[in-house]
C-alpha cells in the first residue's frame, strides 16, 4: 500500500529528521532566515538530505497549509542499505543486474525505468542522495507499484557505488553515445551494473572517467537521442537476451 506523507513547517521537520523518519526530499524557501532556519540547516548538512531551494509558489502548490517555507516529503519505502544488498545478491547465486542511475530528474522516467527494471529481473537500483527525482506517489503510480517490489539503494555520490561495484567484481557499463561501440558490443553476461544519465546532461564526466566499458545505441534517424527509460529498456532487454 502506498504511504505517502508530507510533513510541513520548520519546528516539524526538525523533529522529523531528529526521529529518522526516512525523507526523501526537503523543500525550503528561498531566502528563509532566522535562528530555527538556521538549525534545520546544520541538520540537513549533518544528514546530507536532499534539498531544493524553490519559489514559495512551488510550496503553495505542495501544501496549502501553514508550510513556514518548509516541506518535507517522506518516501513510500524503505532504501536498501548498497553494500548489504551487493553482498545478498552476490550470494544468491544469481548473476547481478544492476542499475545506477546518475541524477535523473524526472519522476515519470524514474518510474518507468523502475517498472522495466522489475520486469527484466534488476538486481537493484543505485541512485544519488542529492540532485534526483523524488521518490513520492508520482513514483509509485508511473512504476504500476514495481518501485514496492525493486531494491533502491541511496548513495552520497554514483562515484562511491561505481567504485563499490568493480571493488566486488561487478562490470560497471555507461550509456552514452560517447563512444563508438553499441549495446550490442559489449557483454552483458557477467556480473554486471549499467549507468542511465540525467536527461539533459547525461553521466556526469566524472562517472565516465571510471566506468569499465561504454556503450550506446544506434540512432538511424534525425533526433540523435532516445528518452532515458526506452534507452534503459533497450539496454536492460539486451542483458536478457545474452543471458538466455
Amino acid at each position: 500500500m502506498e504511504k505517502e506523507t508530507t510533513i510541513f513547517g520548520i519546528r516539524a521537520v526538525i523533529e522529523a529528521i531528529k526521529s529518522g523518519e526516512n525523507i526523501d526530499k526537503i523543500f525550503i524557501q528561498k531566502g528563509l532566515r532566522g535562528d530555527l532556519f538556521s538549525e534545520l540547516e546544520q541538520l540537513l548538512k549533518k544528514e546530507r538530505l536532499n534539498t531544493s531551494y524553490v519559489p514559495v509558489e512551488k510550496l503553495n502548490r505542495l501544501s496549502n497549509k501553514n508550510h513556514q517555507g518548509v516541506i518535507a516529503q517522506i518516501a513510500p519505502i524503505t532504501f536498501y542499505d548498497l553494500e548489504e544488498l551487493v553482498m545478498e545478491v552476490m550470494e544468491s547465486g544469481k548473476t547481478p543486474l544492476f542499475l545506477l542511475l546518475d541524477q535523473l530528474s524526472d519522476v515519470r522516467n524514474f518510474g518507468a525505468i523502475v517498472r522495466t527494471a522489475e520486469c527484466t529481473g534488476v538486481s537493484g537500483i543505485i541512485i544519488q542522495k542529492k540532485g534526483g527525482a523524488p521518490v513520492n506517489g508520482d513514483t509509485v503510480k508511473t512504476s504500476a507499484g514495481a518501485i514496492f517490489k525493486m531494491p533502491i539503494c541511496k548513495v552520497d555520490h554514483i562515484k562511491d557505488a561505481v567504485f563499490y561495484m568493480q571493488a566486488s567484481g561487478i562490470k560497471v557499463i555507461a550509456a552514452t553515445e560517447k563512444t563508438d561501440q553499441t549495446l550490442y558490443d559489449v557483454s552483458f553476461t557477467e556480473p554486471c551494473a549499467i549507468i542511465m544519465g540525467s536527461e539533459g546532461k547525461g553521466i556526469n564526466p566524472s562517472v565516465l572517467s571510471v566506468v569499465d566499458e561504454k556503450a550506446k545505441l544506434p540512432i538511424l534517424g534525425e533526433i540523435e537521442s532516445l528518452n532515458v527509460s526506452v534507452a534503459c529498456g533497450a539496454f536492460l532487454y539486451e542483458a536478457i537476451r545474452q543471458r538466455r
